[in-house]
């Protein structure tokens, strides 16, 4: 169980780099990071329509990202949960 737990918080962490880089290469009015790629503020970085390409993939990675943050809050919740529930305590026990 751990295990998959393990890997499904490293496919979170490269979900959000990858979140990451995709915001930063979109175009800006600024010129951003797009302008590194040798683009002119007219040029796209991969093409003509990439900006509406760019923009949907944004907003699925987003949405993505949002839901795997709640499933993983939820799981680590009910991990710590699980531990603390385990062992019952009376106060009797402590005071001896």
């Amino acid at each position: 169980m751990t295990f998959i737990f393990y890997t499904a918080l490293i496919l979170f962490v490269v979900l959000a780099i990858l979140l990451c880089f995709v915001i930063l290469i979109q175009e800006s009015k600024s010129l951003g990071l797009g302008a590194s790629f040798g683009g002119d503020p007219g040029d796209s970085v991969f093409g003509t329509s990439t900006a509406a390409v760019l923009k949907k993939f944004t907003a699925y990675l987003a949405v993505i990202f949002m839901i795997s943050c709640v499933l993983l809050s939820l799981w680590t919740s009910g991990m710590s949960s699980s531990r603390t529930s385990s062992v019952p305590v009376s106060i009797e026990d402590l005071q001896e």
